[in-house]
């Protein structure tokens, strides 16, 4: 079955990849007939002249590898330019952004009619959204002997919606025969802050759960069951599942591997329990590109074959108007170089998330131009 789209590694390997590229990547040298960011292109850019500084805010997602490229970049591309990225979670990312108390916002859905609608508003000029990621939300567990553990949507519906109480109900033990389950009580983690993640999350599970759909639906903040237990973020979250026994939880992949935490093979559409691992992201990934509307609004719907079920992309939120000169060249280029260098795709993918590949990027990148070009 192929990816049907809705239209509207370890800690060490981590810390010496992501050393490795802050000694190599690009040198203060100057780079002429190079776009800003990059690879070649239209214009010229003398590398290392800009100035300027960015805030922005959003999703968490996507922190720890926005925390590394702009360290990077600011460190060794652009070392006149300060830019300052807070994970406040999609939900504050977009307020803020429509707020304009930011420069660009990110998160994990994109913005809707109504909320483009305010942009347009604020601002006199469209909104400008693009993605730059897909990455797994991941099923964390406490308990390293649950490692691979099988999970359906519908079975993980009902965790979260307190029907599974115990890992050794039937319904997990008939996915996990040769998996010694405990008598333990599961004890599901959710997001408490408006999150992308949750969006991700609870849309598969809206696409894939009649009941859910009907008694909670998807959002980036949702009704929970007064049964399960809470976090703030994505790090919140971990941090719960680790510290609560028989603890479940949702999070981004780089943070379960962060933490080392075991993590759940998810039943796709094709019915293959797939582990979520970055080349089961990137084959999601890969096959919803062919069908992303030049909005660039979707989501990553039944996928199948070898691809891990629950993948979102990260969307960055930015204005085709109102910005000084200075701040929409230094808007435009660092995010041409995050999508377009070599390198900072690299990070990207040891922290576990997936790039897109080369048409998506180009289409990403003629978008990019967008920004304050009215």
């Amino acid at each position: 079955m192929q990816t049907r789209l809705v239209r509207a590694a370890s800690r060490g390997g981590m810390a010496a990849l992501a050393l490795g590229t802050l000694v190599s990547l690009l040198s203060l040298t100057t780079l002429t007939g190079c776009r800003p960011g990059g690879d070649g292109g239209d214009g010229a850019l003398t590398r290392g002249s800009l100035s300027g500084q960015l805030s922005g805010s959003g999703a968490t997602f996507p922190d720890p590898v926005f925390q590394e490229w702009l360290d990077h970049y600011t460190g060794s591309v652009e070392t006149g330019v300060a830019i300052d990225y807070r994970a406040v979670g999609s939900g504050g990312g977009i307020e803020q952004f429509l707020a304009q108390s930011v420069d660009f916002g990110s998160s994990e859905r994109y913005l809707q009619a109504s909320e483009l609608a305010v942009a347009r508003d604020v601002r006199g000029c469209p909104a400008v959204q693009f993605p730059v990621l897909f990455g797994s939300v991941v099923i964390a567990l406490n308990d390293p002997a649950l490692d691979d553990m099988v999970l359906t949507a519908d079975v993980l519906a009902r965790i979260y919606d307190r029907q599974i109480t115990r890992y050794d109900d039937p319904a997990l033990v008939a996915l996990n025969p040769d998996l010694d389950l405990p008598d333990e009580e599961i004890r599901p983690v959710h997001r408490s802050d408006g999150s992308g993640t949750t969006y991700v999350l609870s849309h598969y599970l809206t696409e894939e759960v009649p009941f859910w759909a009907d008694e909670y639906a998807e959002g980036t903040d949702i009704g929970w069951h007064a049964g399960t237990l809470e976090g703030e973020g994505n790090e919140g979250v971990a941090g719960t599942v680790l510290d609560s026994a028989g603890g479940l939880g949702y999070v981004n992949q780089s943070y379960a591997l962060e933490h080392d935490l075991a993590t759940a093979r998810v039943v796709n559409a094709d019915g293959h329990a797939i582990e979520p691992t970055l080349e089961a992201t990137t084959i999601a990934s890969e096959e919803a590109e062919a069908d992303i509307p030049d909005n660039f609004q979707f989501n990553v719907d039944g996928v199948g074959g070898q691809g891990y079920p629950i993948v979102g992309a990260t969307w960055i939120l930015a204005y085709s108007c109102g910005y000084a000169e200075e701040v929409g060249t230094l808007l435009r280029d660092f995010w041409d170089w995050a999508v377009n260098d070599t390198r900072a795709a690299a990070v990207a993918e040891d922290l576990g998330y997936a790039r897109m590949g080369p048409e998506l990027r180009d289409r990403v990148t003629e978008e990019i131009r967008r920004v304050n070009a009215d």
